[in-house]
């Protein structure tokens, strides 16, 4: 099988065209229209055997710029509002824009849903909407996957079909190393990503407006980087996939260059910082970012000395580096990858071992109604799901929209005692039952700790 440049296809990509041959193509139907949905429109344009069907966006001019910019002629552009419609405009060579997210998940051209829209409460509507209608889900909203992803999962499950995390970001790429390690039988000391923008845990999106828009994207985005909270999201859900764990609260973070990171976030016995072997942690040093890591520590000398021999690292410990993640670019494969083998990339495990909780960035009062992620009021502040639990710290993924009953100082946790989420929220309802269910992972002594009570 021959591309149009005479280079035979290999891998995936004959693979994606022998499906394509046989079933048509991969039809995938997109929830968002912001920075990383209009990634994916354009990206999708340009891969062969997969088509974006139908895009739901609250602001259809948005969804319609990122199909022009993808080369979609404005013929070819179609509304349609409901699931009836986006199936004619998909038998007729179409791409839908609807603002009905309901009836991209019940069209039956779509063979796919991807969750693009980063809301946690939204992204949760619309992964248990398209379940419903028997559709897979691509999950590139980790704020929502680290709050209910393991309701998700089991309802996917229910329902014959695939949840998945998504390829491309920092957590699934980091899966790929960490299982990559895990078969060769070496030790997992740590994983985790190299942080991109500066640090700045106080970061307010009044002061980042001009660099958004240098960078084409929005300052609440941009300061949800810069501030922590999406490391702290991506950290708490690779730690939720694998079992490994925040070290301590907010992880490390060292400034570990690519040549140091090995012989940094090693144990303290092998002469690094790490109270304990099987991590997740970050790095601000030169030359880690925008890559992802796995430290791994081999399990036999010859081992060791044949790494050291191939310039991995002086040892004992060693960094598997992958230097780039294309993030929105690679979501489709993800998405490919459950149509055609019915495989996630990325699921939460059974059990949480970590929990991403809110951190005030300022003075917060009472009566006070919270804002996004990213915004002025909260960080992620990535824990132990023990010890979040245990004090009652509000998921980052329930701060949105919740209500402040008492003060509080900049740089303390926002707490059941001192907040109450919204309860109209899907995902709040949805956690409440998780946080119930999760009660037989706590110790004897604190099965009092339960879940909060309903507001």
């Amino acid at each position: 099988m021959v591309n149009h440049h005479g280079i035979g296809r290999i891998g995936m990509a004959a693979e994606i065209a022998a499906f394509a041959d046989r079933h048509g193509p991969i039809t995938i139907g997109l929830a968002g229209a912001g920075q990383m949905g209009t990634d994916i429109v354009v990206q999708v344009a340009l891969m062969a055997g997969v088509r974006i069907g139908a895009v739901s966006e609250v602001r259809p001019q948005a969804a319609i710029d990122a199909a022009l910019m993808a080369g979609h002629a404005a013929l070819d552009i179609t509304r349609a509002e409901t699931a009836e419609a986006i199936d004619r405009s998909i038998e007729n060579g179409k791409l839908a824009i609807t603002e009905n997210f309901h009836a991209l998940c019940a069209a039956g051209r779509i063979d796919v849903v991807i969750d693009a829209t980063g809301n946690p409460n939204i992204g949760t509507l619309v992964a248990l909407e398209a379940m419903r209608n028997g559709k897979h889900v691509v999950m590139l909203n980790v704020e929502a996957d680290i709050t209910v992803g393991r309701f998700l999962k089991d309802e996917a499950k229910r329902t014959g079909v695939v949840y998945t995390g998504a390829a491309g970001d920092e957590p699934a790429a980091a899966l790929e190393l960490i299982g990559f390690a895990q078969s060769l039988g070496f030790e997992i000391v740590a994983a985790g990503k190299g942080k991109n923008n500066p640090l700045k845990f106080d970061a307010m999106p009044e002061a980042y407006e001009a660099e958004a828009r240098a960078r084409n994207m929005n300052a609440r985005m941009l300061v949800e980087f810069v501030d922590g909270s999406k490391t702290m999201v991506e950290m708490v859900a690779i730690a939720n996939a694998t079992g490994l764990v925040p070290d301590v609260p907010g992880m490390h973070g060292p400034a570990a260059t690519r040549e140091e990171l090995a012989q940094v976030l090693a144990t303290k016995a092998d002469g690094g910082i790490l109270s304990r072997a099987g991590v997740v942690d970050y790095s601000i040093g030169k030359g880690v970012a925008p890559g992802v890591f796995c430290i791994v520590k081999p399990r036999h000398h010859r081992v060791g000395e044949r790494m050291s021999d191939l310039k991995v690292g002086p040892g004992p410990c060693y960094s598997l580096l992958r230097p780039y993640h294309l993030t929105s670019l690679e979501t489709p494969l993800s998405a490919v990858r459950a149509v055609m083998h019915k495989r996630p990339d990325m699921q939460p495990l059974d059990h949480p071992v970590a929990e991403c909780v809110a951190l005030a960035k300022r003075d917060l009062s009472a009566d006070q109604k919270l804002g996004r992620i990213g915004e002025r009021d909260y960080r992620g502040f990535a824990m132990s799901w023990l010890e979040a639990r245990q004090a009652r710290a509000l998921p980052l993924g329930l701060a949105e929209a919740a209500r402040v009953v008492k003060p509080i100082k900049a740089g303390e946790k926002l707490t059941y005692e001192n907040c109450v989420p919204a309860d109209d929220f899907v995902v709040t309802q949805t956690r409440r039952r998780l946080d119930q269910a999760d009660a037989r992972f706590l110790p004897p002594t604190m099965v009092g700790a339960s879940a909060p009570a309903r507001s």
